[in-house]
């Protein structure tokens, strides 16, 4: 790299740092150092353009309307947890292989590289199928999609850890969002704000942009100066996830942290119950915006905010993040069962939305921080595939759980995700400090 160059993004770095010499390393190695700089910045950037891809290809939004669009809205309820889950519960088995390997980013740019060419399948099916052939080829699509973010969740951590020195990485993480949350709020106002019902191609242009955004990401990605790491586990890959599994017995603070991190899904779960509740108040469409700009919102104001919190205790951030979540979780249930669902006031559901995803940035960055701080080595790798895959088994069983109380009401879901949310937070205080270690 240009000397000029290097100088630049040194100084760069030592503003976002916020220390004159840029170079604090904790838990990592000096080779690796020298190079975190232009190592911050290239993963910061792999992850904006992901977090754009996201955006282009939300389940919640862009693929229910495609299911519809092409007929066939009775697959609409399987992408969310395809999306999630698929991505979570391979992680085990792809753990096992990732952690084998000294050089660890290849698996990164091979998942986000999956990832485009998964996209691409999804604008084919919706551009060449029709009816339930459509729908079918987009959850296949969409299957392979989660398997490759599965290996970019696995090698992302432990590049991350790698590369990135303690104290450093919480704000990574919280800048990235912080980005890719303006820019959501630009693209979100540029495409569905006061528009009418978009046509087919236009959304197939869409599935395009996205393709295009994670095959740049993953060349990005490819140019991190990633340092030979430690490699175990040379056996078979299921056979070594299987063992794996043996950490949540044997090892008690790590399988405290999967514990807290089951009751803190509460964060994520209980935000459409609010769409669904809000489209009893407005026209669906407007609302939709609404809910959108909040979402775009929340994380470009609060990420960057709770990553600097997270590299002096993430642990206090996933306290904090819990409270709040489960606190609007309460208060928009108790308000519900008091007062019932027709309050009279459009924006109290956006308005606790927006609050709940301000909470659900802070409890996602706590505990990915958290995480990443509590191990090194191998055991990185071992605690995120063992946590992911088991977090993605809880998913489909407390999705399938409130789905089943949701029979009751939507009041009772909230209530209910609002009290998982206060039993997280109690849980997240008995947690150890990892971040200073």
């Amino acid at each position: 790299m240009p000397a000029q160059k290097k100088d630049t993004l040194d100084q760069l770095y030592s503003l976002i740092a916020n220390e004159e010499d840029a170079r604090v390393c904790k838990d990592i190695p000096d080779e690796a150092c020298r190079e975190v700089p232009r190592n911050f910045f290239l993963i910061l950037a792999a992850n904006v353009l992901t977090k754009l891809g996201d955006l282009l290809i939300s389940p919640k939004t862009v693929l229910a309307w495609l299911m519809s669009a092409v007929g066939a809205p009775a697959l609409v309820a399987w992408l969310v947890p395809i999306r999630e889950s698929g991505a979570l519960i391979p992680q085990m088995v792809i753990g096992a292989w990732v952690r084998r390997k000294a050089v660890r980013k290849w698996f990164w740019t091979l998942g986000s590289v999956g990832q485009s060419v998964s996209v691409l399948a999804m604008a084919g099916s919706v551009w060449f199928l029709e009816g339930y052939r459509a729908g079918g080829g987009l959850l296949v699509a969409l299957i392979a999609f989660s398997l490759s973010r599965g290996f970019c969740s696995v090698a992302m951590k432990d590049v991350q850890g790698k590369c990135i020195p303690k104290t450093r990485r919480g704000r990574l993480s919280g800048l990235a969002t912080t980005l890719g949350g303006t820019a959501t709020v630009v693209l979100t106002g540029l495409l569905f704000w006061d528009r009418g019902d978009p046509t087919l191609a236009f959304y197939t242009v869409l599935l395009l942009l996205a393709a295009t955004l994670w095959l740049i990401a993953g060349a990005l990605f490819a140019g991190v100066d990633e340092y030979r790491g430690e490699t175990g586990g040379g056996g078979n890959a299921l056979r070594q996830a299987i063992h794996s599994l043996s950490l949540l017995r044997d090892d008690r603070p790590f399988r405290h942290f999967v514990i807290t991190r089951a009751l803190l899904l509460c964060s994520a779960l209980a935000a459409p119950y609010f769409v669904v509740l809000a489209q009893t108040q407005s026209e669906p469409g407007w609302m939709l915006g609404i809910f959108l700009l909040a979402n775009s919102l929340a994380s470009s104001v609060s990420a960057s905010v709770w990553g600097w919190m997270a590299d002096s205790s993430s642990r206090q951030v996933m306290i904090r993040g819990a409270a709040i979540a489960s606190g609007t979780c309460l208060a928009v249930g108790t308000t519900g069962l008091i007062a019932g669902t027709d309050i009279g006031s459009v924006w109290l559901y956006p308005v606790a939305f927006f609050v709940l995803s301000i909470a659900h940035a802070g409890v996602r960055l706590g505990r990915k921080t958290y995480l990443v701080d509590m191990a090194g080595g191998n055991k990185r790798t071992d605690y995120t595939a063992v946590s992911n895959t088991v977090i993605g088994v809880i998913l489909l069983i407390t999705g399938g759980l409130t789905a089943l109380v949701s029979l009751i009401s939507e009041v009772a879901v909230i209530l209910t995700l609002g009290l998982m949310g206060l039993a997280g937070t109690l849980s997240a205080l008995r947690l150890r400090e990892v971040t200073g270690d």
